[in-house]
């Protein structure tokens, strides 16, 4: 009964800007950790950012101080905030949620392997090219 199905994703120029949303239904998204996830052709799913139960939030070295993950809990939404965007950010995007019980925050432990995240969406498809 769990869902997850994302949403923003598309075609942009170099330095450009994206918001990727992720609706959730099935589990609250404020009580588990979320991540979004990106691979690319040929490439090993990457962990691009994470939010935990308490808002902490770790990012790919990649991606730091340009994406921003959060969170709207009252419409149980994920997002990833997408600026100044390069070529190399195109992939596949999908969330995912960790609905493991733990107290240990992200800045310990990272985003973790793909294979921690019990749930998953479909994908969004975002391609920056010139």
């Amino acid at each position: 009964q769990v869902q997850l199905s994302e949403s923003g994703g598309g075609s942009v120029q170099p330095g450009g800007t994206l918001k990727l949303s992720c609706a959730v239904s099935g589990i609250t998204i404020g009580s588990n950790y979320m991540a979004w996830f990106r691979q690319a052709p040929g490439k090993e799913r990457e962990g691009v950012a994470v939010i935990d139960e308490t808002g902490i939030t770790f990012y790919h070295g990649s991606v730091k101080d340009r994406f921003t993950i959060s969170r709207d809990n009252a419409k149980n939404t994920l997002y990833l905030q997408m600026n100044s965007l390069k070529p190399d950010d195109t992939a596949m995007y999908y969330c995912a949620a960790d609905t493991r019980k733990r107290t240990t925050s992200v800045a310990l432990t990272g985003i973790g392997g793909y294979w921690l995240y019990s749930y998953w969406g479909q994908g969004t498809q975002v391609t920056v090219s010139s």
